[in-house]
Order: C-alpha cells, then sequence, then structure tokens
C-alpha cells in the first residue's frame, strides 16, 4: 500500500518497487527460457523472492509480463529478417535468416513459443516487431524463389510450420540432446532446395495457420491463473 501511495505521488517507482520489476523481469526471463511461455506465474513470483500480490501487481496479465520480458528478444527476430535481406545471394540469406531464427528459438523456450504464436498486447511492441518481420519474411521467401534456389511450392506459412515443429523439437530436446535441432535444420534446408524438391501435399492457408498460432496463445492466456 506504501508503494502505491509512493508511485501516486511522486510518480517514480520507489527503490524497492524498482528492485522488485527488475527481479521479477530476471525471473521470467530464466523461467519462460526454461519452461516456455505457460509457465507458472508463481514460480516466477518465488524465484523473485516477492509475493504473488506484487508480481500482479507490476504486470496485471501474463501478456503484459510477456511483453516486457520479450521485446529485446523480439527485435532480434526483426534484425534477422532485416539481415538476411540485406544478403547479395537469396538463398544464402534466407538459409542463414532460418538457421538463426532456429538457434534463437533452441536457446529460449519462451521465444520459441513467442514465435508461433499471436502472444502480445493488440498495438504492442511485439505486435509490431512481429508485423515488421512477417513483412520481411514475404520478401525473402519470394527473392529465394525468385533466384530459383527455394523450391518453387513454398510459402510464408510454411515458415511456420517450420517453426512449430523446430519449437516442439526444443521442448522435447532441450535435456537430452540440446544440438538435435541442427541436424534437423540440414535436413528441412536440403529438402527446401529447389533441385530437391518433389511434389508436396497442399499446404495450410495464411488463414489457417493464423487460427493455429491464435489458438497457442489461448492455451497460454489460460494458464495466466
Amino acid at each position: 500500500m506504501l508503494e502505491e501511495m509512493d508511485e501516486s505521488c511522486t510518480g517514480q517507482l520507489r527503490s524497492d518497487a524498482a528492485r522488485n520489476r527488475t527481479a521479477l523481469l530476471a525471473a521470467a526471463r530464466a523461467v519462460f527460457a526454461e519452461r516456455g511461455l505457460d509457465a507458472p506465474l508463481d514460480e516466477i513470483a518465488r524465484r523473485a523472492g516477492v509475493g504473488n500480490a506484487t508480481l500482479y501487481r507490476r504486470f496485471p496479465t501474463r501478456h503484459a509480463l510477456i511483453e516486457a520480458v520479450f521485446a529485446q528478444r523480439m527485435a532480434e527476430y526483426a534484425r534477422a529478417v532485416d539481415d538476411a535481406l540485406d544478403h547479395d545471394d537469396a538463398w544464402s540469406g534466407f538459409c542463414d535468416y532460418l538457421l538463426r531464427i532456429l538457434r534463437l528459438q533452441a536457446e529460449d523456450r519462451g521465444l520459441a513459443d513467442l514465435f508461433v504464436t499471436t502472444t502480445g498486447a493488440p498495438g504492442g511492441e511485439l505486435e509490431r516487431l512481429r508485423k515488421h518481420a512477417f513483412v520481411g519474411t514475404v520478401e525473402l521467401v519470394q527473392r529465394a524463389k525468385a533466384a530459383g534456389e527455394l523450391r518453387a511450392d513454398f510459402e510464408h506459412q510454411d515458415l511456420v510450420l517450420v517453426l512449430m515443429a523446430n519449437a516442439g523439437l526444443v521442448h522435447r530436446t532441450a535435456t537430452a540432446a540440446p544440438g538435435g535441432w541442427r541436424r534437423v535444420a540440414a535436413f528441412i534446408l536440403d529438402g527446401l532446395h529447389a533441385d530437391a524438391a518433389t511434389v508436396a501435399p497442399q499446404g495450410p492457408t495464411d488463414d489457417d495457420v493464423r487460427a493455429a498460432m491464435a489458438g497457442q496463445a489461448c492455451a497460454t492466456r489460460s494458464t495466466h491463473q
């Protein structure tokens, strides 16, 4: 109560409140990285050394906490697209981008989840960065296809499927075989090259993929309590 009164009077966080916020963000980064976006918030509060009430006062929703924790890492995602588009060779740029994103997923289970959901506050920073990355990814795919290197039937929504598959792989192998994603990535890239392409089944539509991502976001949101 004193903390809230102090903030309302000064418009600034008291030093102890600021420390609590810093501790909560550090704990959330660690717990989300280990256990994914549906990790128990109680565990985050415990590791931060604060009560649940303090966590909810600072971050009223799971989405608010995720937004604060992952804005900087999502910016890495957006930069990866920009760097790939700057690459002189379209196929090399595509390969570098895909491997970079798969590695980011492997390093952080929370980020692995975030790449394949629509989690984030409407109009927030995560949504802005996700839209930026989406536009760049569409261009990256088209460039690689136009160069005759990426198989012609590959669409941007197929990339989301690859990231969903890698997120599952990361979750299952994080402890026992943490480098397994690299081997699977090599197989995927070989299969995506135009020279290796065989006829693939009809893929999901853009709406199908968006619905899957939104469904995952709802599953994450349901674990807030």
